[in-house]
């Protein structure tokens, strides 16, 4: 299982030297590529993800801890009357498609492409599909689709732990608004830098172009939905 961090081109190396300075290694995924792999991480980490450094704006310097950006990032959201949404309804699977063995690539692949027609016919509320050169594909999609591969089990993963998504309309933040992943997950599972890791949770972001989605395990919604509404004392921007 891989996680990656998409950040625009021009901040590619402020990124890299940030995560070194906490303690990441990389090296070039393979020769020519602009990839890298974190060799000192041990797949036991909260599932969250940054998408920048901090909330920054041209005339706001950046802030100096992660929970000042917390603050920050809540007052944006505030502001802007942004607030996180559920669907009761829907509840999503993470599954990978197979990938046996060179003799059944063919076949296996296939099937998961039937299986996403299929799904893609019945405009599905949420689907996420992701490629990789080296892995299998990875998938992302409410539970009722998942009957669409099932004529040939081109999908692996468990049916029974159901994940949930949390919405929230970024459309009314300006372009330049960044850091929202980071603020957002630090308020799901604490500072990592206290220690105190017992009132965390497991949680993953997925960021299009007007929405963000905090996906979290279903018996965790009730915490994970109160940690991120709005409060009193979220208090505006400088």
């Amino acid at each position: 299982m891989e996680d990656y961090i998409l950040v625009p081109a021009k901040s590619k190396f402020q990124v890299v030297r940030a995560l070194e300075d906490r303690g990441f290694r990389f090296e070039r995924f393979k020769k020519g590529a602009e990839a890298y792999v974190n060799l000192t991480a041990h797949h036991n980490r909260n599932k969250s993800s940054t998408s920048s450094l901090g909330v920054v704006f041209p005339s706001t310097p950046p802030p100096a801890t992660v929970g000042e950006l917390q603050a920050r990032t809540f007052a944006l959201l505030k502001r802007r009357e942004i607030v996180p949404r559920v669907d009761a309804n829907l509840r999503l699977l993470q599954c990978a498609g197979r990938r046996d063995s060179p003799i059944s690539f063919s076949k296996d692949e296939m099937g998961l492409q039937l299986g996403l027609t299929r799904s893609l016919v019945y405009q599905p509320r949420f689907l996420s599909l992701t490629l990789t050169e080296n892995d299998p594909a990875s998938l992302l999609l409410e539970k009722g689709l998942v009957s669409n591969f099932d004529f040939e089990n081109v999908l692996l993963g468990n049916r029974e732990d159901f994940l949930v998504p949390i919405m929230l309309d970024l459309e009314p933040l300006p372009l330049e608004a960044t850091g929202i992943v980071c603020g957002v997950a630090d308020r799901l599972v604490g500072p990592i830098d206290s220690g105190d890791l017992t009132k965390a949770i497991e949680m993953s972001y997925l960021s299009t172009a007007r929405t963000g989605t905090v996906i979290v395990e279903e018996k965790d919604l009730d915490y994970a939905m109160d940690a991120l509404r709005i409060r009193e004392d979220d208090y505006p921007e400088h």
